[in-house]
């Protein structure tokens, strides 16, 4: 299988490499890509997913193509400067992907491309498969656009999987971010914790991308999350015993609200997400327990 990465230098795409044959790598920063990434790659190529398709010889024999570009949600205030940033990044990136996936001959047979469960929104206890409608707030919205995009390459005899993914774990990542409050003692729920999180190991998800790009019977979205949801409380405990620290200190919305602004929101979001087509069609997940997942990622540190 010859690929074809975007967004290879993220959390995602430095463990999905290495399970590659020599990929060819696509990147806004030829130099940083090349050091940090160069040792898996066949070839790494510059592109700018603002400025319009890769260069043509990028498709050059390629079967798969794994599309994880995207600017961060997470990654200070949403601003209105800062939504379009993380609209167009999807949204305008993924039609220049598509547009020259179009140009390509042959074309490649797979385009497996990220979305996030931000598809669905707040929705409290209810059981989110595959086949859930979207919500109406921005997260969604842009996910909306951003899979319409990848869908136009179908017309083309293209292949494509949506992987809609949860808050992926790791050494890195989402994770990072949360330790430095749990490790000082001062960790806890969102609220009242009731909220679901879905959640996913960076190793299996790195591996639902080949489990999509190999599997002829997944077409459409893929929720890419373990198939154990926690409530954020349940979360949170199994991190303080981890990490062996208390986790009691409940982080009130309002403070949130302050800090991140309109992104608390995303926080405190309830999404009861279930991996139907990947547990349909035969994925083995490494990790499907939270206790597991953050027992493997964090045993150094809580030593």
């Amino acid at each position: 299988m010859k690929a074809l990465v975007t967004g290879g230098t993220g959390f995602v795409g430095r463990q999905l490499l290495p399970l590659l044959d020599r990929p060819i790598v696509l990147s806004r920063n030829l130099e940083r890509a090349q050091r940090s990434v160069g040792r898996y790659a066949g070839r790494v190529l510059a592109w700018d997913p603002l400025d319009g398709p890769p260069p043509p010889d990028a498709f050059d024999g390629v079967d798969v193509v794994f599309h994880l570009a995207g600017e961060s949600v997470a990654e200070g205030r949403w601003t209105a400067a800062q939504k379009a940033k993380i609209r167009d990044s999807r949204v305008r990136g993924t039609k220049n992907l598509v547009a020259g996936i179009a140009r390509a001959e042959p074309r490649p047979r797979v385009l497996a491309s990220a979305s996030a469960v931000g598809f669905y929104g707040d929705r409290g206890e209810e059981e989110l498969t595959e086949s859930a409608r979207p919500a109406s707030d921005f997260l969604a919205d842009v996910c909306v656009e951003w899979e319409q995009e990848a869908l136009a390459a179908e017309p083309l005899g293209v292949r494509v999987v949506l992987l809609r993914t949860g808050i992926v774990l790791g050494h890195g990542g989402a994770l990072a971010k949360m330790l430095t409050p749990f490790k000082l003692g001062a960790g806890g729920p969102l609220g009242n914790g009731r909220q679901w999180m879905p959640w996913i190991h960076v190793a299996d998800m790195a591996r639902l991308y080949l489990h999509a790009a190999a599997t002829e019977a997944i077409r459409g979205p893929m929720n890419a999350v373990a198939p154990n949801p926690v409530r954020n409380s349940e979360f949170t405990k199994a991190l303080g015993r981890a990490l062996h620290r208390p986790a009691f200190m409940p982080a009130p919305y309002i403070g949130l609200r302050l800090v991140f602004g309109e992104f608390a929101k995303v926080l405190f979001a309830s999404q009861r997400v279930i991996p139907t087509v990947a547990l349909d069609t035969g994925f083995s997940f490494e990790f499907p327990e939270i206790a597991g997942a953050l027992q493997e990622i964090l045993a150094p540190a809580a030593a």
